[in-house]
């Protein structure tokens, strides 16, 4: 039998077909004005993609006792077992190093999801895009609503870290929010590119989970840079160097707050820049191929 929420999404979805509740035909040109549209008309449609976001999930986990919970185990002992390793192979006491690697870890769970599973977002939805009269963004919504599910879930081994090591935390704990804010809106920038371009070139989604995992070892969610700028000489020279991965600026602004670090307003400069330009390769991407993913898949 169906549960509530699986009615209630089948009621939605019908409503819409039924209703013709499509895409207003103006915003069908190639303009980035239209592309504009389609991200404010998907986004209208928060009722379709919140409820198909909740759905993956309960599809993931069905059957399961703890369901969900067991991302945030997973990420809790990965956290844990790397934790305890690097702080003993850095020489870093556990208390400092431990919150640094499981915030890191949780922050990269949700860039490494939008990355790799962006990529594969309008394949995966191949049926909706062809039968159900939506915009694009709609299906790009719900997994970045996803993933910030998993996000909220794991951000409990936070709260529990926090109890065990307290630190003094401060107003700087308010800047999260916006630092959360600016990595959903750089998580739908990046599902929507990233989908795009690999639903028209298929080898793109393979190469691109390499480089996902390679960027996992060049930013630091393991490491420190304080660490190789203590160790000096040419090390030193790599953490600068470390700091043109735009990830360490990303991790930074909501790390930094978290396990109560100074802010470095830099780091804000950064992302906020890139924020920008990725807006605007997605809607560039959006302007000359949106209406040609549902003939791709």
């Amino acid at each position: 039998m169906q549960d509530k929420s699986e009615k209630t999404l089948e009621a939605t979805i019908a409503r819409i077909t039924s209703s013709g509740d499509g895409e207003p035909e103006p915003s069908r040109s190639q303009t980035l004005a239209s592309a504009w549209r389609d991200l404010r008309y998907g986004f209208s449609q928060h009722e379709l993609w919140l409820q198909l976001g909740w759905q993956d999930i309960k599809q993931r986990y069905r059957r399961s006792v703890l369901g969900p919970l067991w991302i945030t185990i997973a990420t809790g002992v990965m956290a844990l077992a790397l934790g305890l390793l690097y702080s003993v192979l850095f020489k870093i006491p556990v208390a400092e190093f431990l919150p640094h690697v499981t915030v890191g870890l949780i922050m990269w769970g949700f860039i490494a999801g939008c990355i790799k599973e962006g990529s594969e977002v309008f394949i995966a939805n191949e049926g909706l895009i062809k039968q159900l009269p939506s915009a694009l963004s709609v299906h790009v919504y719900r997994l970045v609503w996803k993933q910030t599910l998993f996000l909220a879930h794991n951000m409990v081994i936070w709260a529990i870290l926090m109890l065990i090591f307290p630190r003094p935390l401060g107003w700087d704990l308010a800047l999260v929010v916006p630092a959360m804010a600016l990595l959903i809106v750089n998580g739908v920038w990046v599902s929507m590119f990233f989908g795009i371009v690999a639903t028209r070139y298929r080898d793109f989604s393979p190469l691109l989970e390499a480089l996902t995992q390679l960027l996992f070892y060049v930013t630091p969610i393991v490491w420190t840079t304080e660490t190789l700028y203590e160790q000096g000489g040419a090390v030193s020279e790599r953490a600068a160097i470390a700091k043109l991965n735009p990830l360490y600026h990303y991790m930074e602004i909501i790390r930094d707050p978290l396990i109560g670090k100074p802010i470095e307003w830099e780091n804000w400069i950064v992302v906020g820049i890139c924020t920008v330009v990725g807006l605007f390769l997605a809607m560039l991407a959006m302007r000359r191929w949106r209406f040609r993913v549902s003939y791709w898949v």
